[in-house]
């Protein structure tokens, strides 16, 4: 949909307003024209409904590999134990002479 013309904008924005979805047309133009960083699920759910398709046909999904975390049960020398090392000094209240 790269190829967006101002009557396409304004059909497409009027089909959003249908849906209960207010949005600019610049809003509209953004959203025909680049890939979207953020969007509202009621946005989804109204563009899935316009376009005839489900969120997989318009949303691409990639999985990463990713490291898995290491935690304080895994026995690592580096981790150390605050309850043991750092003692608060307890206080001395003295009255006024």
């Amino acid at each position: 949909m790269t190829s967006a013309n101002p009557t396409s904008i304004r059909r497409f924005t009027s089909l959003l307003a249908e849906r209960g979805i207010e949005l600019s047309s610049v809003q509209v133009w953004r959203l025909v024209t680049q890939t979207p960083e953020r969007l509202s699920l009621p946005v989804l759910a109204a563009l899935c409904d316009i376009l005839d398709v489900t969120p997989t046909d318009l949303i691409a999904t990639r999985a990463e590999n990713v490291a898995p975390r290491r935690t304080a049960a895994s026995g690592g020398a580096d981790i150390v134990d605050l309850a043991n090392t750092i003692r608060p000094k307890r206080a001395r209240i003295t009255p006024d002479s």
